[in-house]
């Protein structure tokens, strides 16, 4: 059962996430928060496999209860943020953050569902456009720091499966294009977590692009 926490300020968008929620056998809404340093203390008491957070809300917003939650409970607790603003901003400091998705209120309800699964799963699931934004994002900042011993340990298989991952390519499309059993690919991607010492997938295309791995297309 996947325990979830709904945090966001309007009454009425938690008691819709909850229905659609609790539609699904298999998820469970402990508690609902309407704001972030709700959030933050309701996830500190309940110990939610997910909290789906808003962004913008009062007393703590949602990027600093991310903030606040990771820090506390490492990697116990998951966090997707759910929200109205497709913004560059805002994707990138909730990834930064350590947030396992970033969607749209306007996805679809088993888009959000998948997410859950995937974040439980130690995926990460993310709106369609925001991997290009992320690059994108990423390809402004100053010239990449230097790359951690850790990236030396990587084979030259992960390396491309990597590679692959900062192009948005799915674990399918990954195999296809290296010629590999999508269970070889899913191997690699965990070894990739492991030694680079990162949460998700998400935090692989930050750590290749912030250490100049791999070198975005400048603008």
């Amino acid at each position: 059962m996947i325990r979830v926490v709904v945090a966001d300020d309007q009454a009425l968008v938690r008691t819709g996430i909850r229905k659609i929620l609790e539609s699904e056998p298999d998820i469970d809404v402990v508690a609902e928060a309407e704001d972030g340093q709700a959030a933050v203390l309701l996830a500190r008491i309940h110990r939610p496999h997910v909290v789906l957070m808003d962004i913008r809300m009062p007393k703590l917003n949602g990027l600093e209860a991310t903030t606040a939650i990771l820090k506390e409970s490492g990697s116990a607790i998951r966090v997707v943020i759910l929200t109205t603003f497709d913004l560059d901003e805002y994707v990138y400091r909730a990834l930064r953050a350590g947030a396992s998705g970033f969607l749209l209120k306007t996805s679809p309800a088993e888009r959000l569902i998948h997410a859950l699964h995937a974040a439980v799963d130690g995926d990460a699931v993310l709106a369609p456009s925001v991997t290009r934004r992320l690059i994108d994002h990423i390809a402004r900042e100053p010239e990449a720091i230097s790359p951690p011993e850790r990236f030396e340990a990587l084979t030259s298989r992960e390396t491309d499966v990597l590679n692959c991952l900062t192009k948005g390519l799915a674990n399918a499309e990954i195999a296809v294009h290296l010629h590999l059993a999508p269970a070889t690919v899913k191997s690699h991607i965990a070894s990739l977590l492991q030694k680079l010492q990162v949460r998700d997938r998400v935090q692989l295309v930050i750590a290749a692009y912030e250490t100049g791995i791999v070198i975005p297309q400048r603008k």
